[in-house]
């Protein structure tokens, strides 16, 4: 339940962070800084997997996150337009986003085959962090209501303007994210939890690859901006393919 309420802030943070820096900014940045934190802190507790690979593909996807901030300050420069807001508050969501796995980890069994007294199995743990996402909210909802990094203050009764597909989209958006949850933290009693943990971070490229293509939030870049955002690509997915190469 911790781990779910930590979660939660990180993704409150992040979904900040979007909406001012863009997503293939906040992404990269935010979650590229949770998983190699996050990898860090879980092989440190569940060594598992080949080091000098695991660590290797952290390396790469540090190497993205640079080239993805420099992307960005070069092409916000050409705008005259530079979010240190954006980019700070991809960070603090990256730290706290790094810390959840780990205590929904602690909760779990060693041994899905086996299961110890006293653990929670995937199904158990996957329950309870649900359950301490939407506590948490009831907290953080109404603080960032009352103080929003941008805008004017909200009420209740704004939330209740949203259209029936507004909110359908949120919970929509949950049960995406908890089906992943799930596949994740059942796949770690194979891979173990920190390459779980950062192929799970996967989900980084596919932000990007839709900030960029999709939301067209490098419109009119550069070509030396654009060549940037190749190799950050090509980077990033260098550095997972050593995440699964580390646990075979």
């Amino acid at each position: 339940m911790i781990g779910g309420a930590v979660f939660n802030a990180s993704n409150i943070l992040l979904v900040a962070a979007m909406a001012i820096a863009g997503m293939a900014v906040a992404f990269p940045v935010g979650v590229g800084i949770a998983l190699v934190l996050g990898v860090i802190i879980n092989y440190a507790f569940a060594p598992h997997g080949d080091a000098k690979l695991l660590f290797g593909g952290v390396a790469l996807i540090v190497a993205a996150i640079i080239i993805d901030a420099t992307a960005y300050k070069k092409h916000s420069l050409s705008l005259k337009k530079v979010s240190g807001k954006g980019i700070s508050l991809s960070i603090s969501a990256g730290i706290l986003m790094a810390l959840f796995y780990r205590f929904v980890a602690s909760s779990m069994v060693s041994s899905f085959e086996a299961p110890e007294p006293g653990k929670l199995t995937p199904y158990s743990a996957i329950f309870f962090f649900a359950v301490g996402v939407f506590l948490s909210n009831l907290l953080f909802n109404y603080l960032i209501m009352k103080r929003p990094f941008e805008g004017s203050p909200l009420s209740f009764k704004d939330y209740s303007k949203g259209s029936f597909d507004t909110h359908l989209n949120g919970v929509l958006g949950g049960v995406i994210w908890n089906i992943g949850m799930s596949l994740s933290i059942i796949a770690s009693g194979k891979a173990g939890f920190a390459i779980s943990y950062g192929l799970g971070q996967g989900a980084t490229l596919i932000a990007a690859l839709w900030g960029v293509f999709i939301w067209k939030e490098f419109k009119g870049a550069s070509k030396s901006v654009n060549n940037l955002i190749f190799i950050m690509f090509l980077a990033y997915l260098a550095g997972l393919a050593l995440l699964v190469y580390a646990g075979t």
